[in-house]
């Protein structure tokens, strides 16, 4: 979950499941890779952007009916480290934006699962690091 202040950098979901909402950038982690790694990682090939991660925040339960799949998502805050955001794999994603938790709680029903869960479980409400 990268921040800047308040804000959050959301995506918009495009290709595999979940396309059309708005999610954070990641993706699964590689074999021997911490989840630090894997968030810093991700955000990198999915954005441009060079993140330090800050701490690990949660975890929501995921199931993915119309996929027949059960996901653990983990939450890793980061901050930015260097660079301008900007879509990086548009069979990925779509458009990137930053938004406040209040911001994602008026656009709720365009949210990804995990993203939504992530809202209603507090994560997006600690303070920023």
């Amino acid at each position: 979950m990268v921040r800047d202040g308040a804000r959050v950098l959301v995506m918009r979901r495009a290709g595999a499941h979940g396309a059309g909402t708005w999610g954070l950038p990641g993706g699964h982690q590689e074999y021997g890779e911490s989840p630090e790694g894997a968030a810093a990682r991700e955000t990198l090939e999915e954005t441009g952007l060079v993140v330090r991660p800050t701490a690990r925040l949660g975890f929501t339960d995921d199931p993915m009916l119309e996929i027949g799949r059960h996901y653990v998502t983990l939450f890793i805050g980061c901050t930015v480290v260097a660079g301008e955001p900007e879509v990086r794999e548009p069979e990925k994603a779509t458009a990137l934006a930053w938004l406040t938790a209040d911001e994602l709680r008026a656009r709720r029903a365009d949210l990804f699962a995990p993203l939504g869960r992530c809202l209603d479980g507090g994560l997006l409400d600690a303070k920023p690091a």
